[in-house]
């Protein structure tokens, strides 16, 4: 068989299996209906080729005499349903709960059409009736719970009524009642090996469904938690504003003063206290800036290795700069905004190196697949288990102090918001590794200005 061929013959029968149902969802409700939706598919699958071999081995094998072309003219119509609902998963529109009761609805009276040419209420194929029944429980609300309910009894009633008799020949009373005992026995495995996969298919999907929406709960505590200290970081940065502009002003007074003139030690403590009053001011600044405050309508360009290097300098110039040994692999200029909050985010990273390893800490960035990945790595005692298993949450730390853990668990989610990822993981060879994933796409100026 040809590549090609093998590819159509991939596609065709992932199509037919509805892969990939769940991609056109509108939402979470959405994509669960669309899973349901598709075990249906799959169980009619199973019901078209069960029945085509069961119709076929009966009649020729078992001397029944079954009308062929109005049984197989019924299972033909359950495969134009399966396909008219595989198109309905690739449409956009959301799957309702109306889709899946008459899907079941149909099905139910694909059904009774099959009884009905194959003894009726005397087929021992009738206990799938509580198949349906079953799957409305799971699937469907009440009201369409009890309407399958009273379809299916009404079906029923309709076949001890009326259905078109079996002929069998060459059988006894005795051997026609060991077959039928048979047919119930293949009956009532049938539905309980159905019922245990595809409930358990479905109970799946829907404690996905419930673990996703936990997560989207857990997210947004989370935000709301940044947004609270968002709020008190902007708030004490405007305070902070008036008193640091205040002593810059008096510290450049005293400047001026003969006494300090005379000094030059005096003079010279007074050059630091200026310098760590602009360190302030320029903190306070960018409080503001990554609040949204204080931001010009311009963005400021600058290229990946530039923006590093920058970040590094600034962290250098604040702190034991000969603690950390920075290893880039860039090549190339790549243009990209110099997003304040990032810088923040590297400078947060270092930090907690640097108290784990304050003599040895590493950085290293590279670009790969459209991806800047930056790597901080330490040689300190390295992470518990129990800080890796809540990576990211507030207040995961082993230092011990109030306030502890703020800083990772704002590092992930700045680079949850800019589309990047947050990897830690301690080093085969002792301390810790952090590994910040970001799309390159995420820093390009048009697509900044875009939001």
């Amino acid at each position: 068989m040809t590549p090609t061929a093998r590819i159509l013959i991939a596609g065709m029968s992932g199509w037919l299996s509805g892969a990939r149902a769940a991609d056109n969802a509108t939402g979470p409700a959405d994509a669960i209906a669309r899973q349901n939706m598709l075990q249906l598919i799959h169980l009619r699958w199973i019901a078209v080729v069960g029945q085509v071999v069961t119709i076929l081995a009966v009649h020729f094998s078992l001397g029944f005499h079954l009308p062929l072309a109005a049984m197989m003219l019924v299972l033909a119509a359950l495969v134009v349903l399966n396909l008219f609902n595989l198109l309905r998963l690739k449409s956009a529109r959301p799957i309702g709960p109306y889709d899946l009761f008459l899907a079941l609805a149909l099905d139910s009276l694909a059904l009774t059409a099959q009884l009905y040419f194959s003894g009726g209420a005397t087929n021992p194929f009738t206990t799938l009736y509580l198949l349906h029944v079953i799957l409305g429980v799971v699937l469907l609300e009440v009201w369409a719970t009890w309407a399958i309910v009273f379809l299916t009894s009404f079906c029923f009633l309709l076949l001890v009524a009326a259905n078109r008799p079996v002929i069998a020949t060459g059988l006894s009373d005795q051997a026609f009642f060991g077959l039928f005992i048979m047919g119930m026995m293949m009956g009532v495995v049938l539905d309980a090996v159905l019922l245990v996969t595809f409930v358990s298919r479905i109970n799946s999907n829907l404690r996905r469904h419930d673990a996703h929406l936990a997560e989207l709960r857990q997210r947004a505590a989370e935000e709301t938690h940044i947004v609270r200290m968002g709020l008190l970081a902007s708030g004490a940065a405007h305070e902070l504003g008036t008193p640091l502009a205040t002593l810059d002003v008096i510290l450049g007074d005293w400047r001026r003063m003969k006494v300090f003139a005379k000094h030059p030690e005096l003079a010279q403590e007074l050059e630091d206290m200026r310098g760590e009053v602009k360190r302030c001011k320029d903190i306070v600044t960018g409080v503001l800036l990554s609040a949204g405050e204080a931001r010009s309508n311009e963005v400021r360009a600058s290229t990946l290795r530039a923006f590093l290097d920058e970040v590094v300098d600034e962290w250098r110039a604040t702190r034991d700069g000969e603690a950390l040994t920075y290893a880039p692999d860039l090549s190339g200029v790549v243009p990209i905004v110099a997003e304040s909050t990032l810088k923040q985010v590297i400078h947060n990273v270092l930090d907690n190196a640097r108290d784990a390893s304050p003599h040895a800490v590493r950085m290293s960035a590279h670009v790969a697949d459209g991806w800047i990945v930056v790597t901080v790595e330490d040689q300190g005692p390295g992470f518990t288990a129990e800080t890796l298993e809540n990576l990211g949450t507030p207040y995961n730390s082993t230092k011990g102090r109030a306030g502890g853990g703020l800083g990772l668990f704002l590092v992930v989610n700045v680079l949850r918001k800019l589309g990047g990822e947050v990897a830690a993981a301690n080093r085969p060879e002792g301390g810790a590794r952090v590994v910040l994933s970001l799309p390159l796409a995420s820093l390009q100026i048009g697509r900044r200005h875009a939001r």
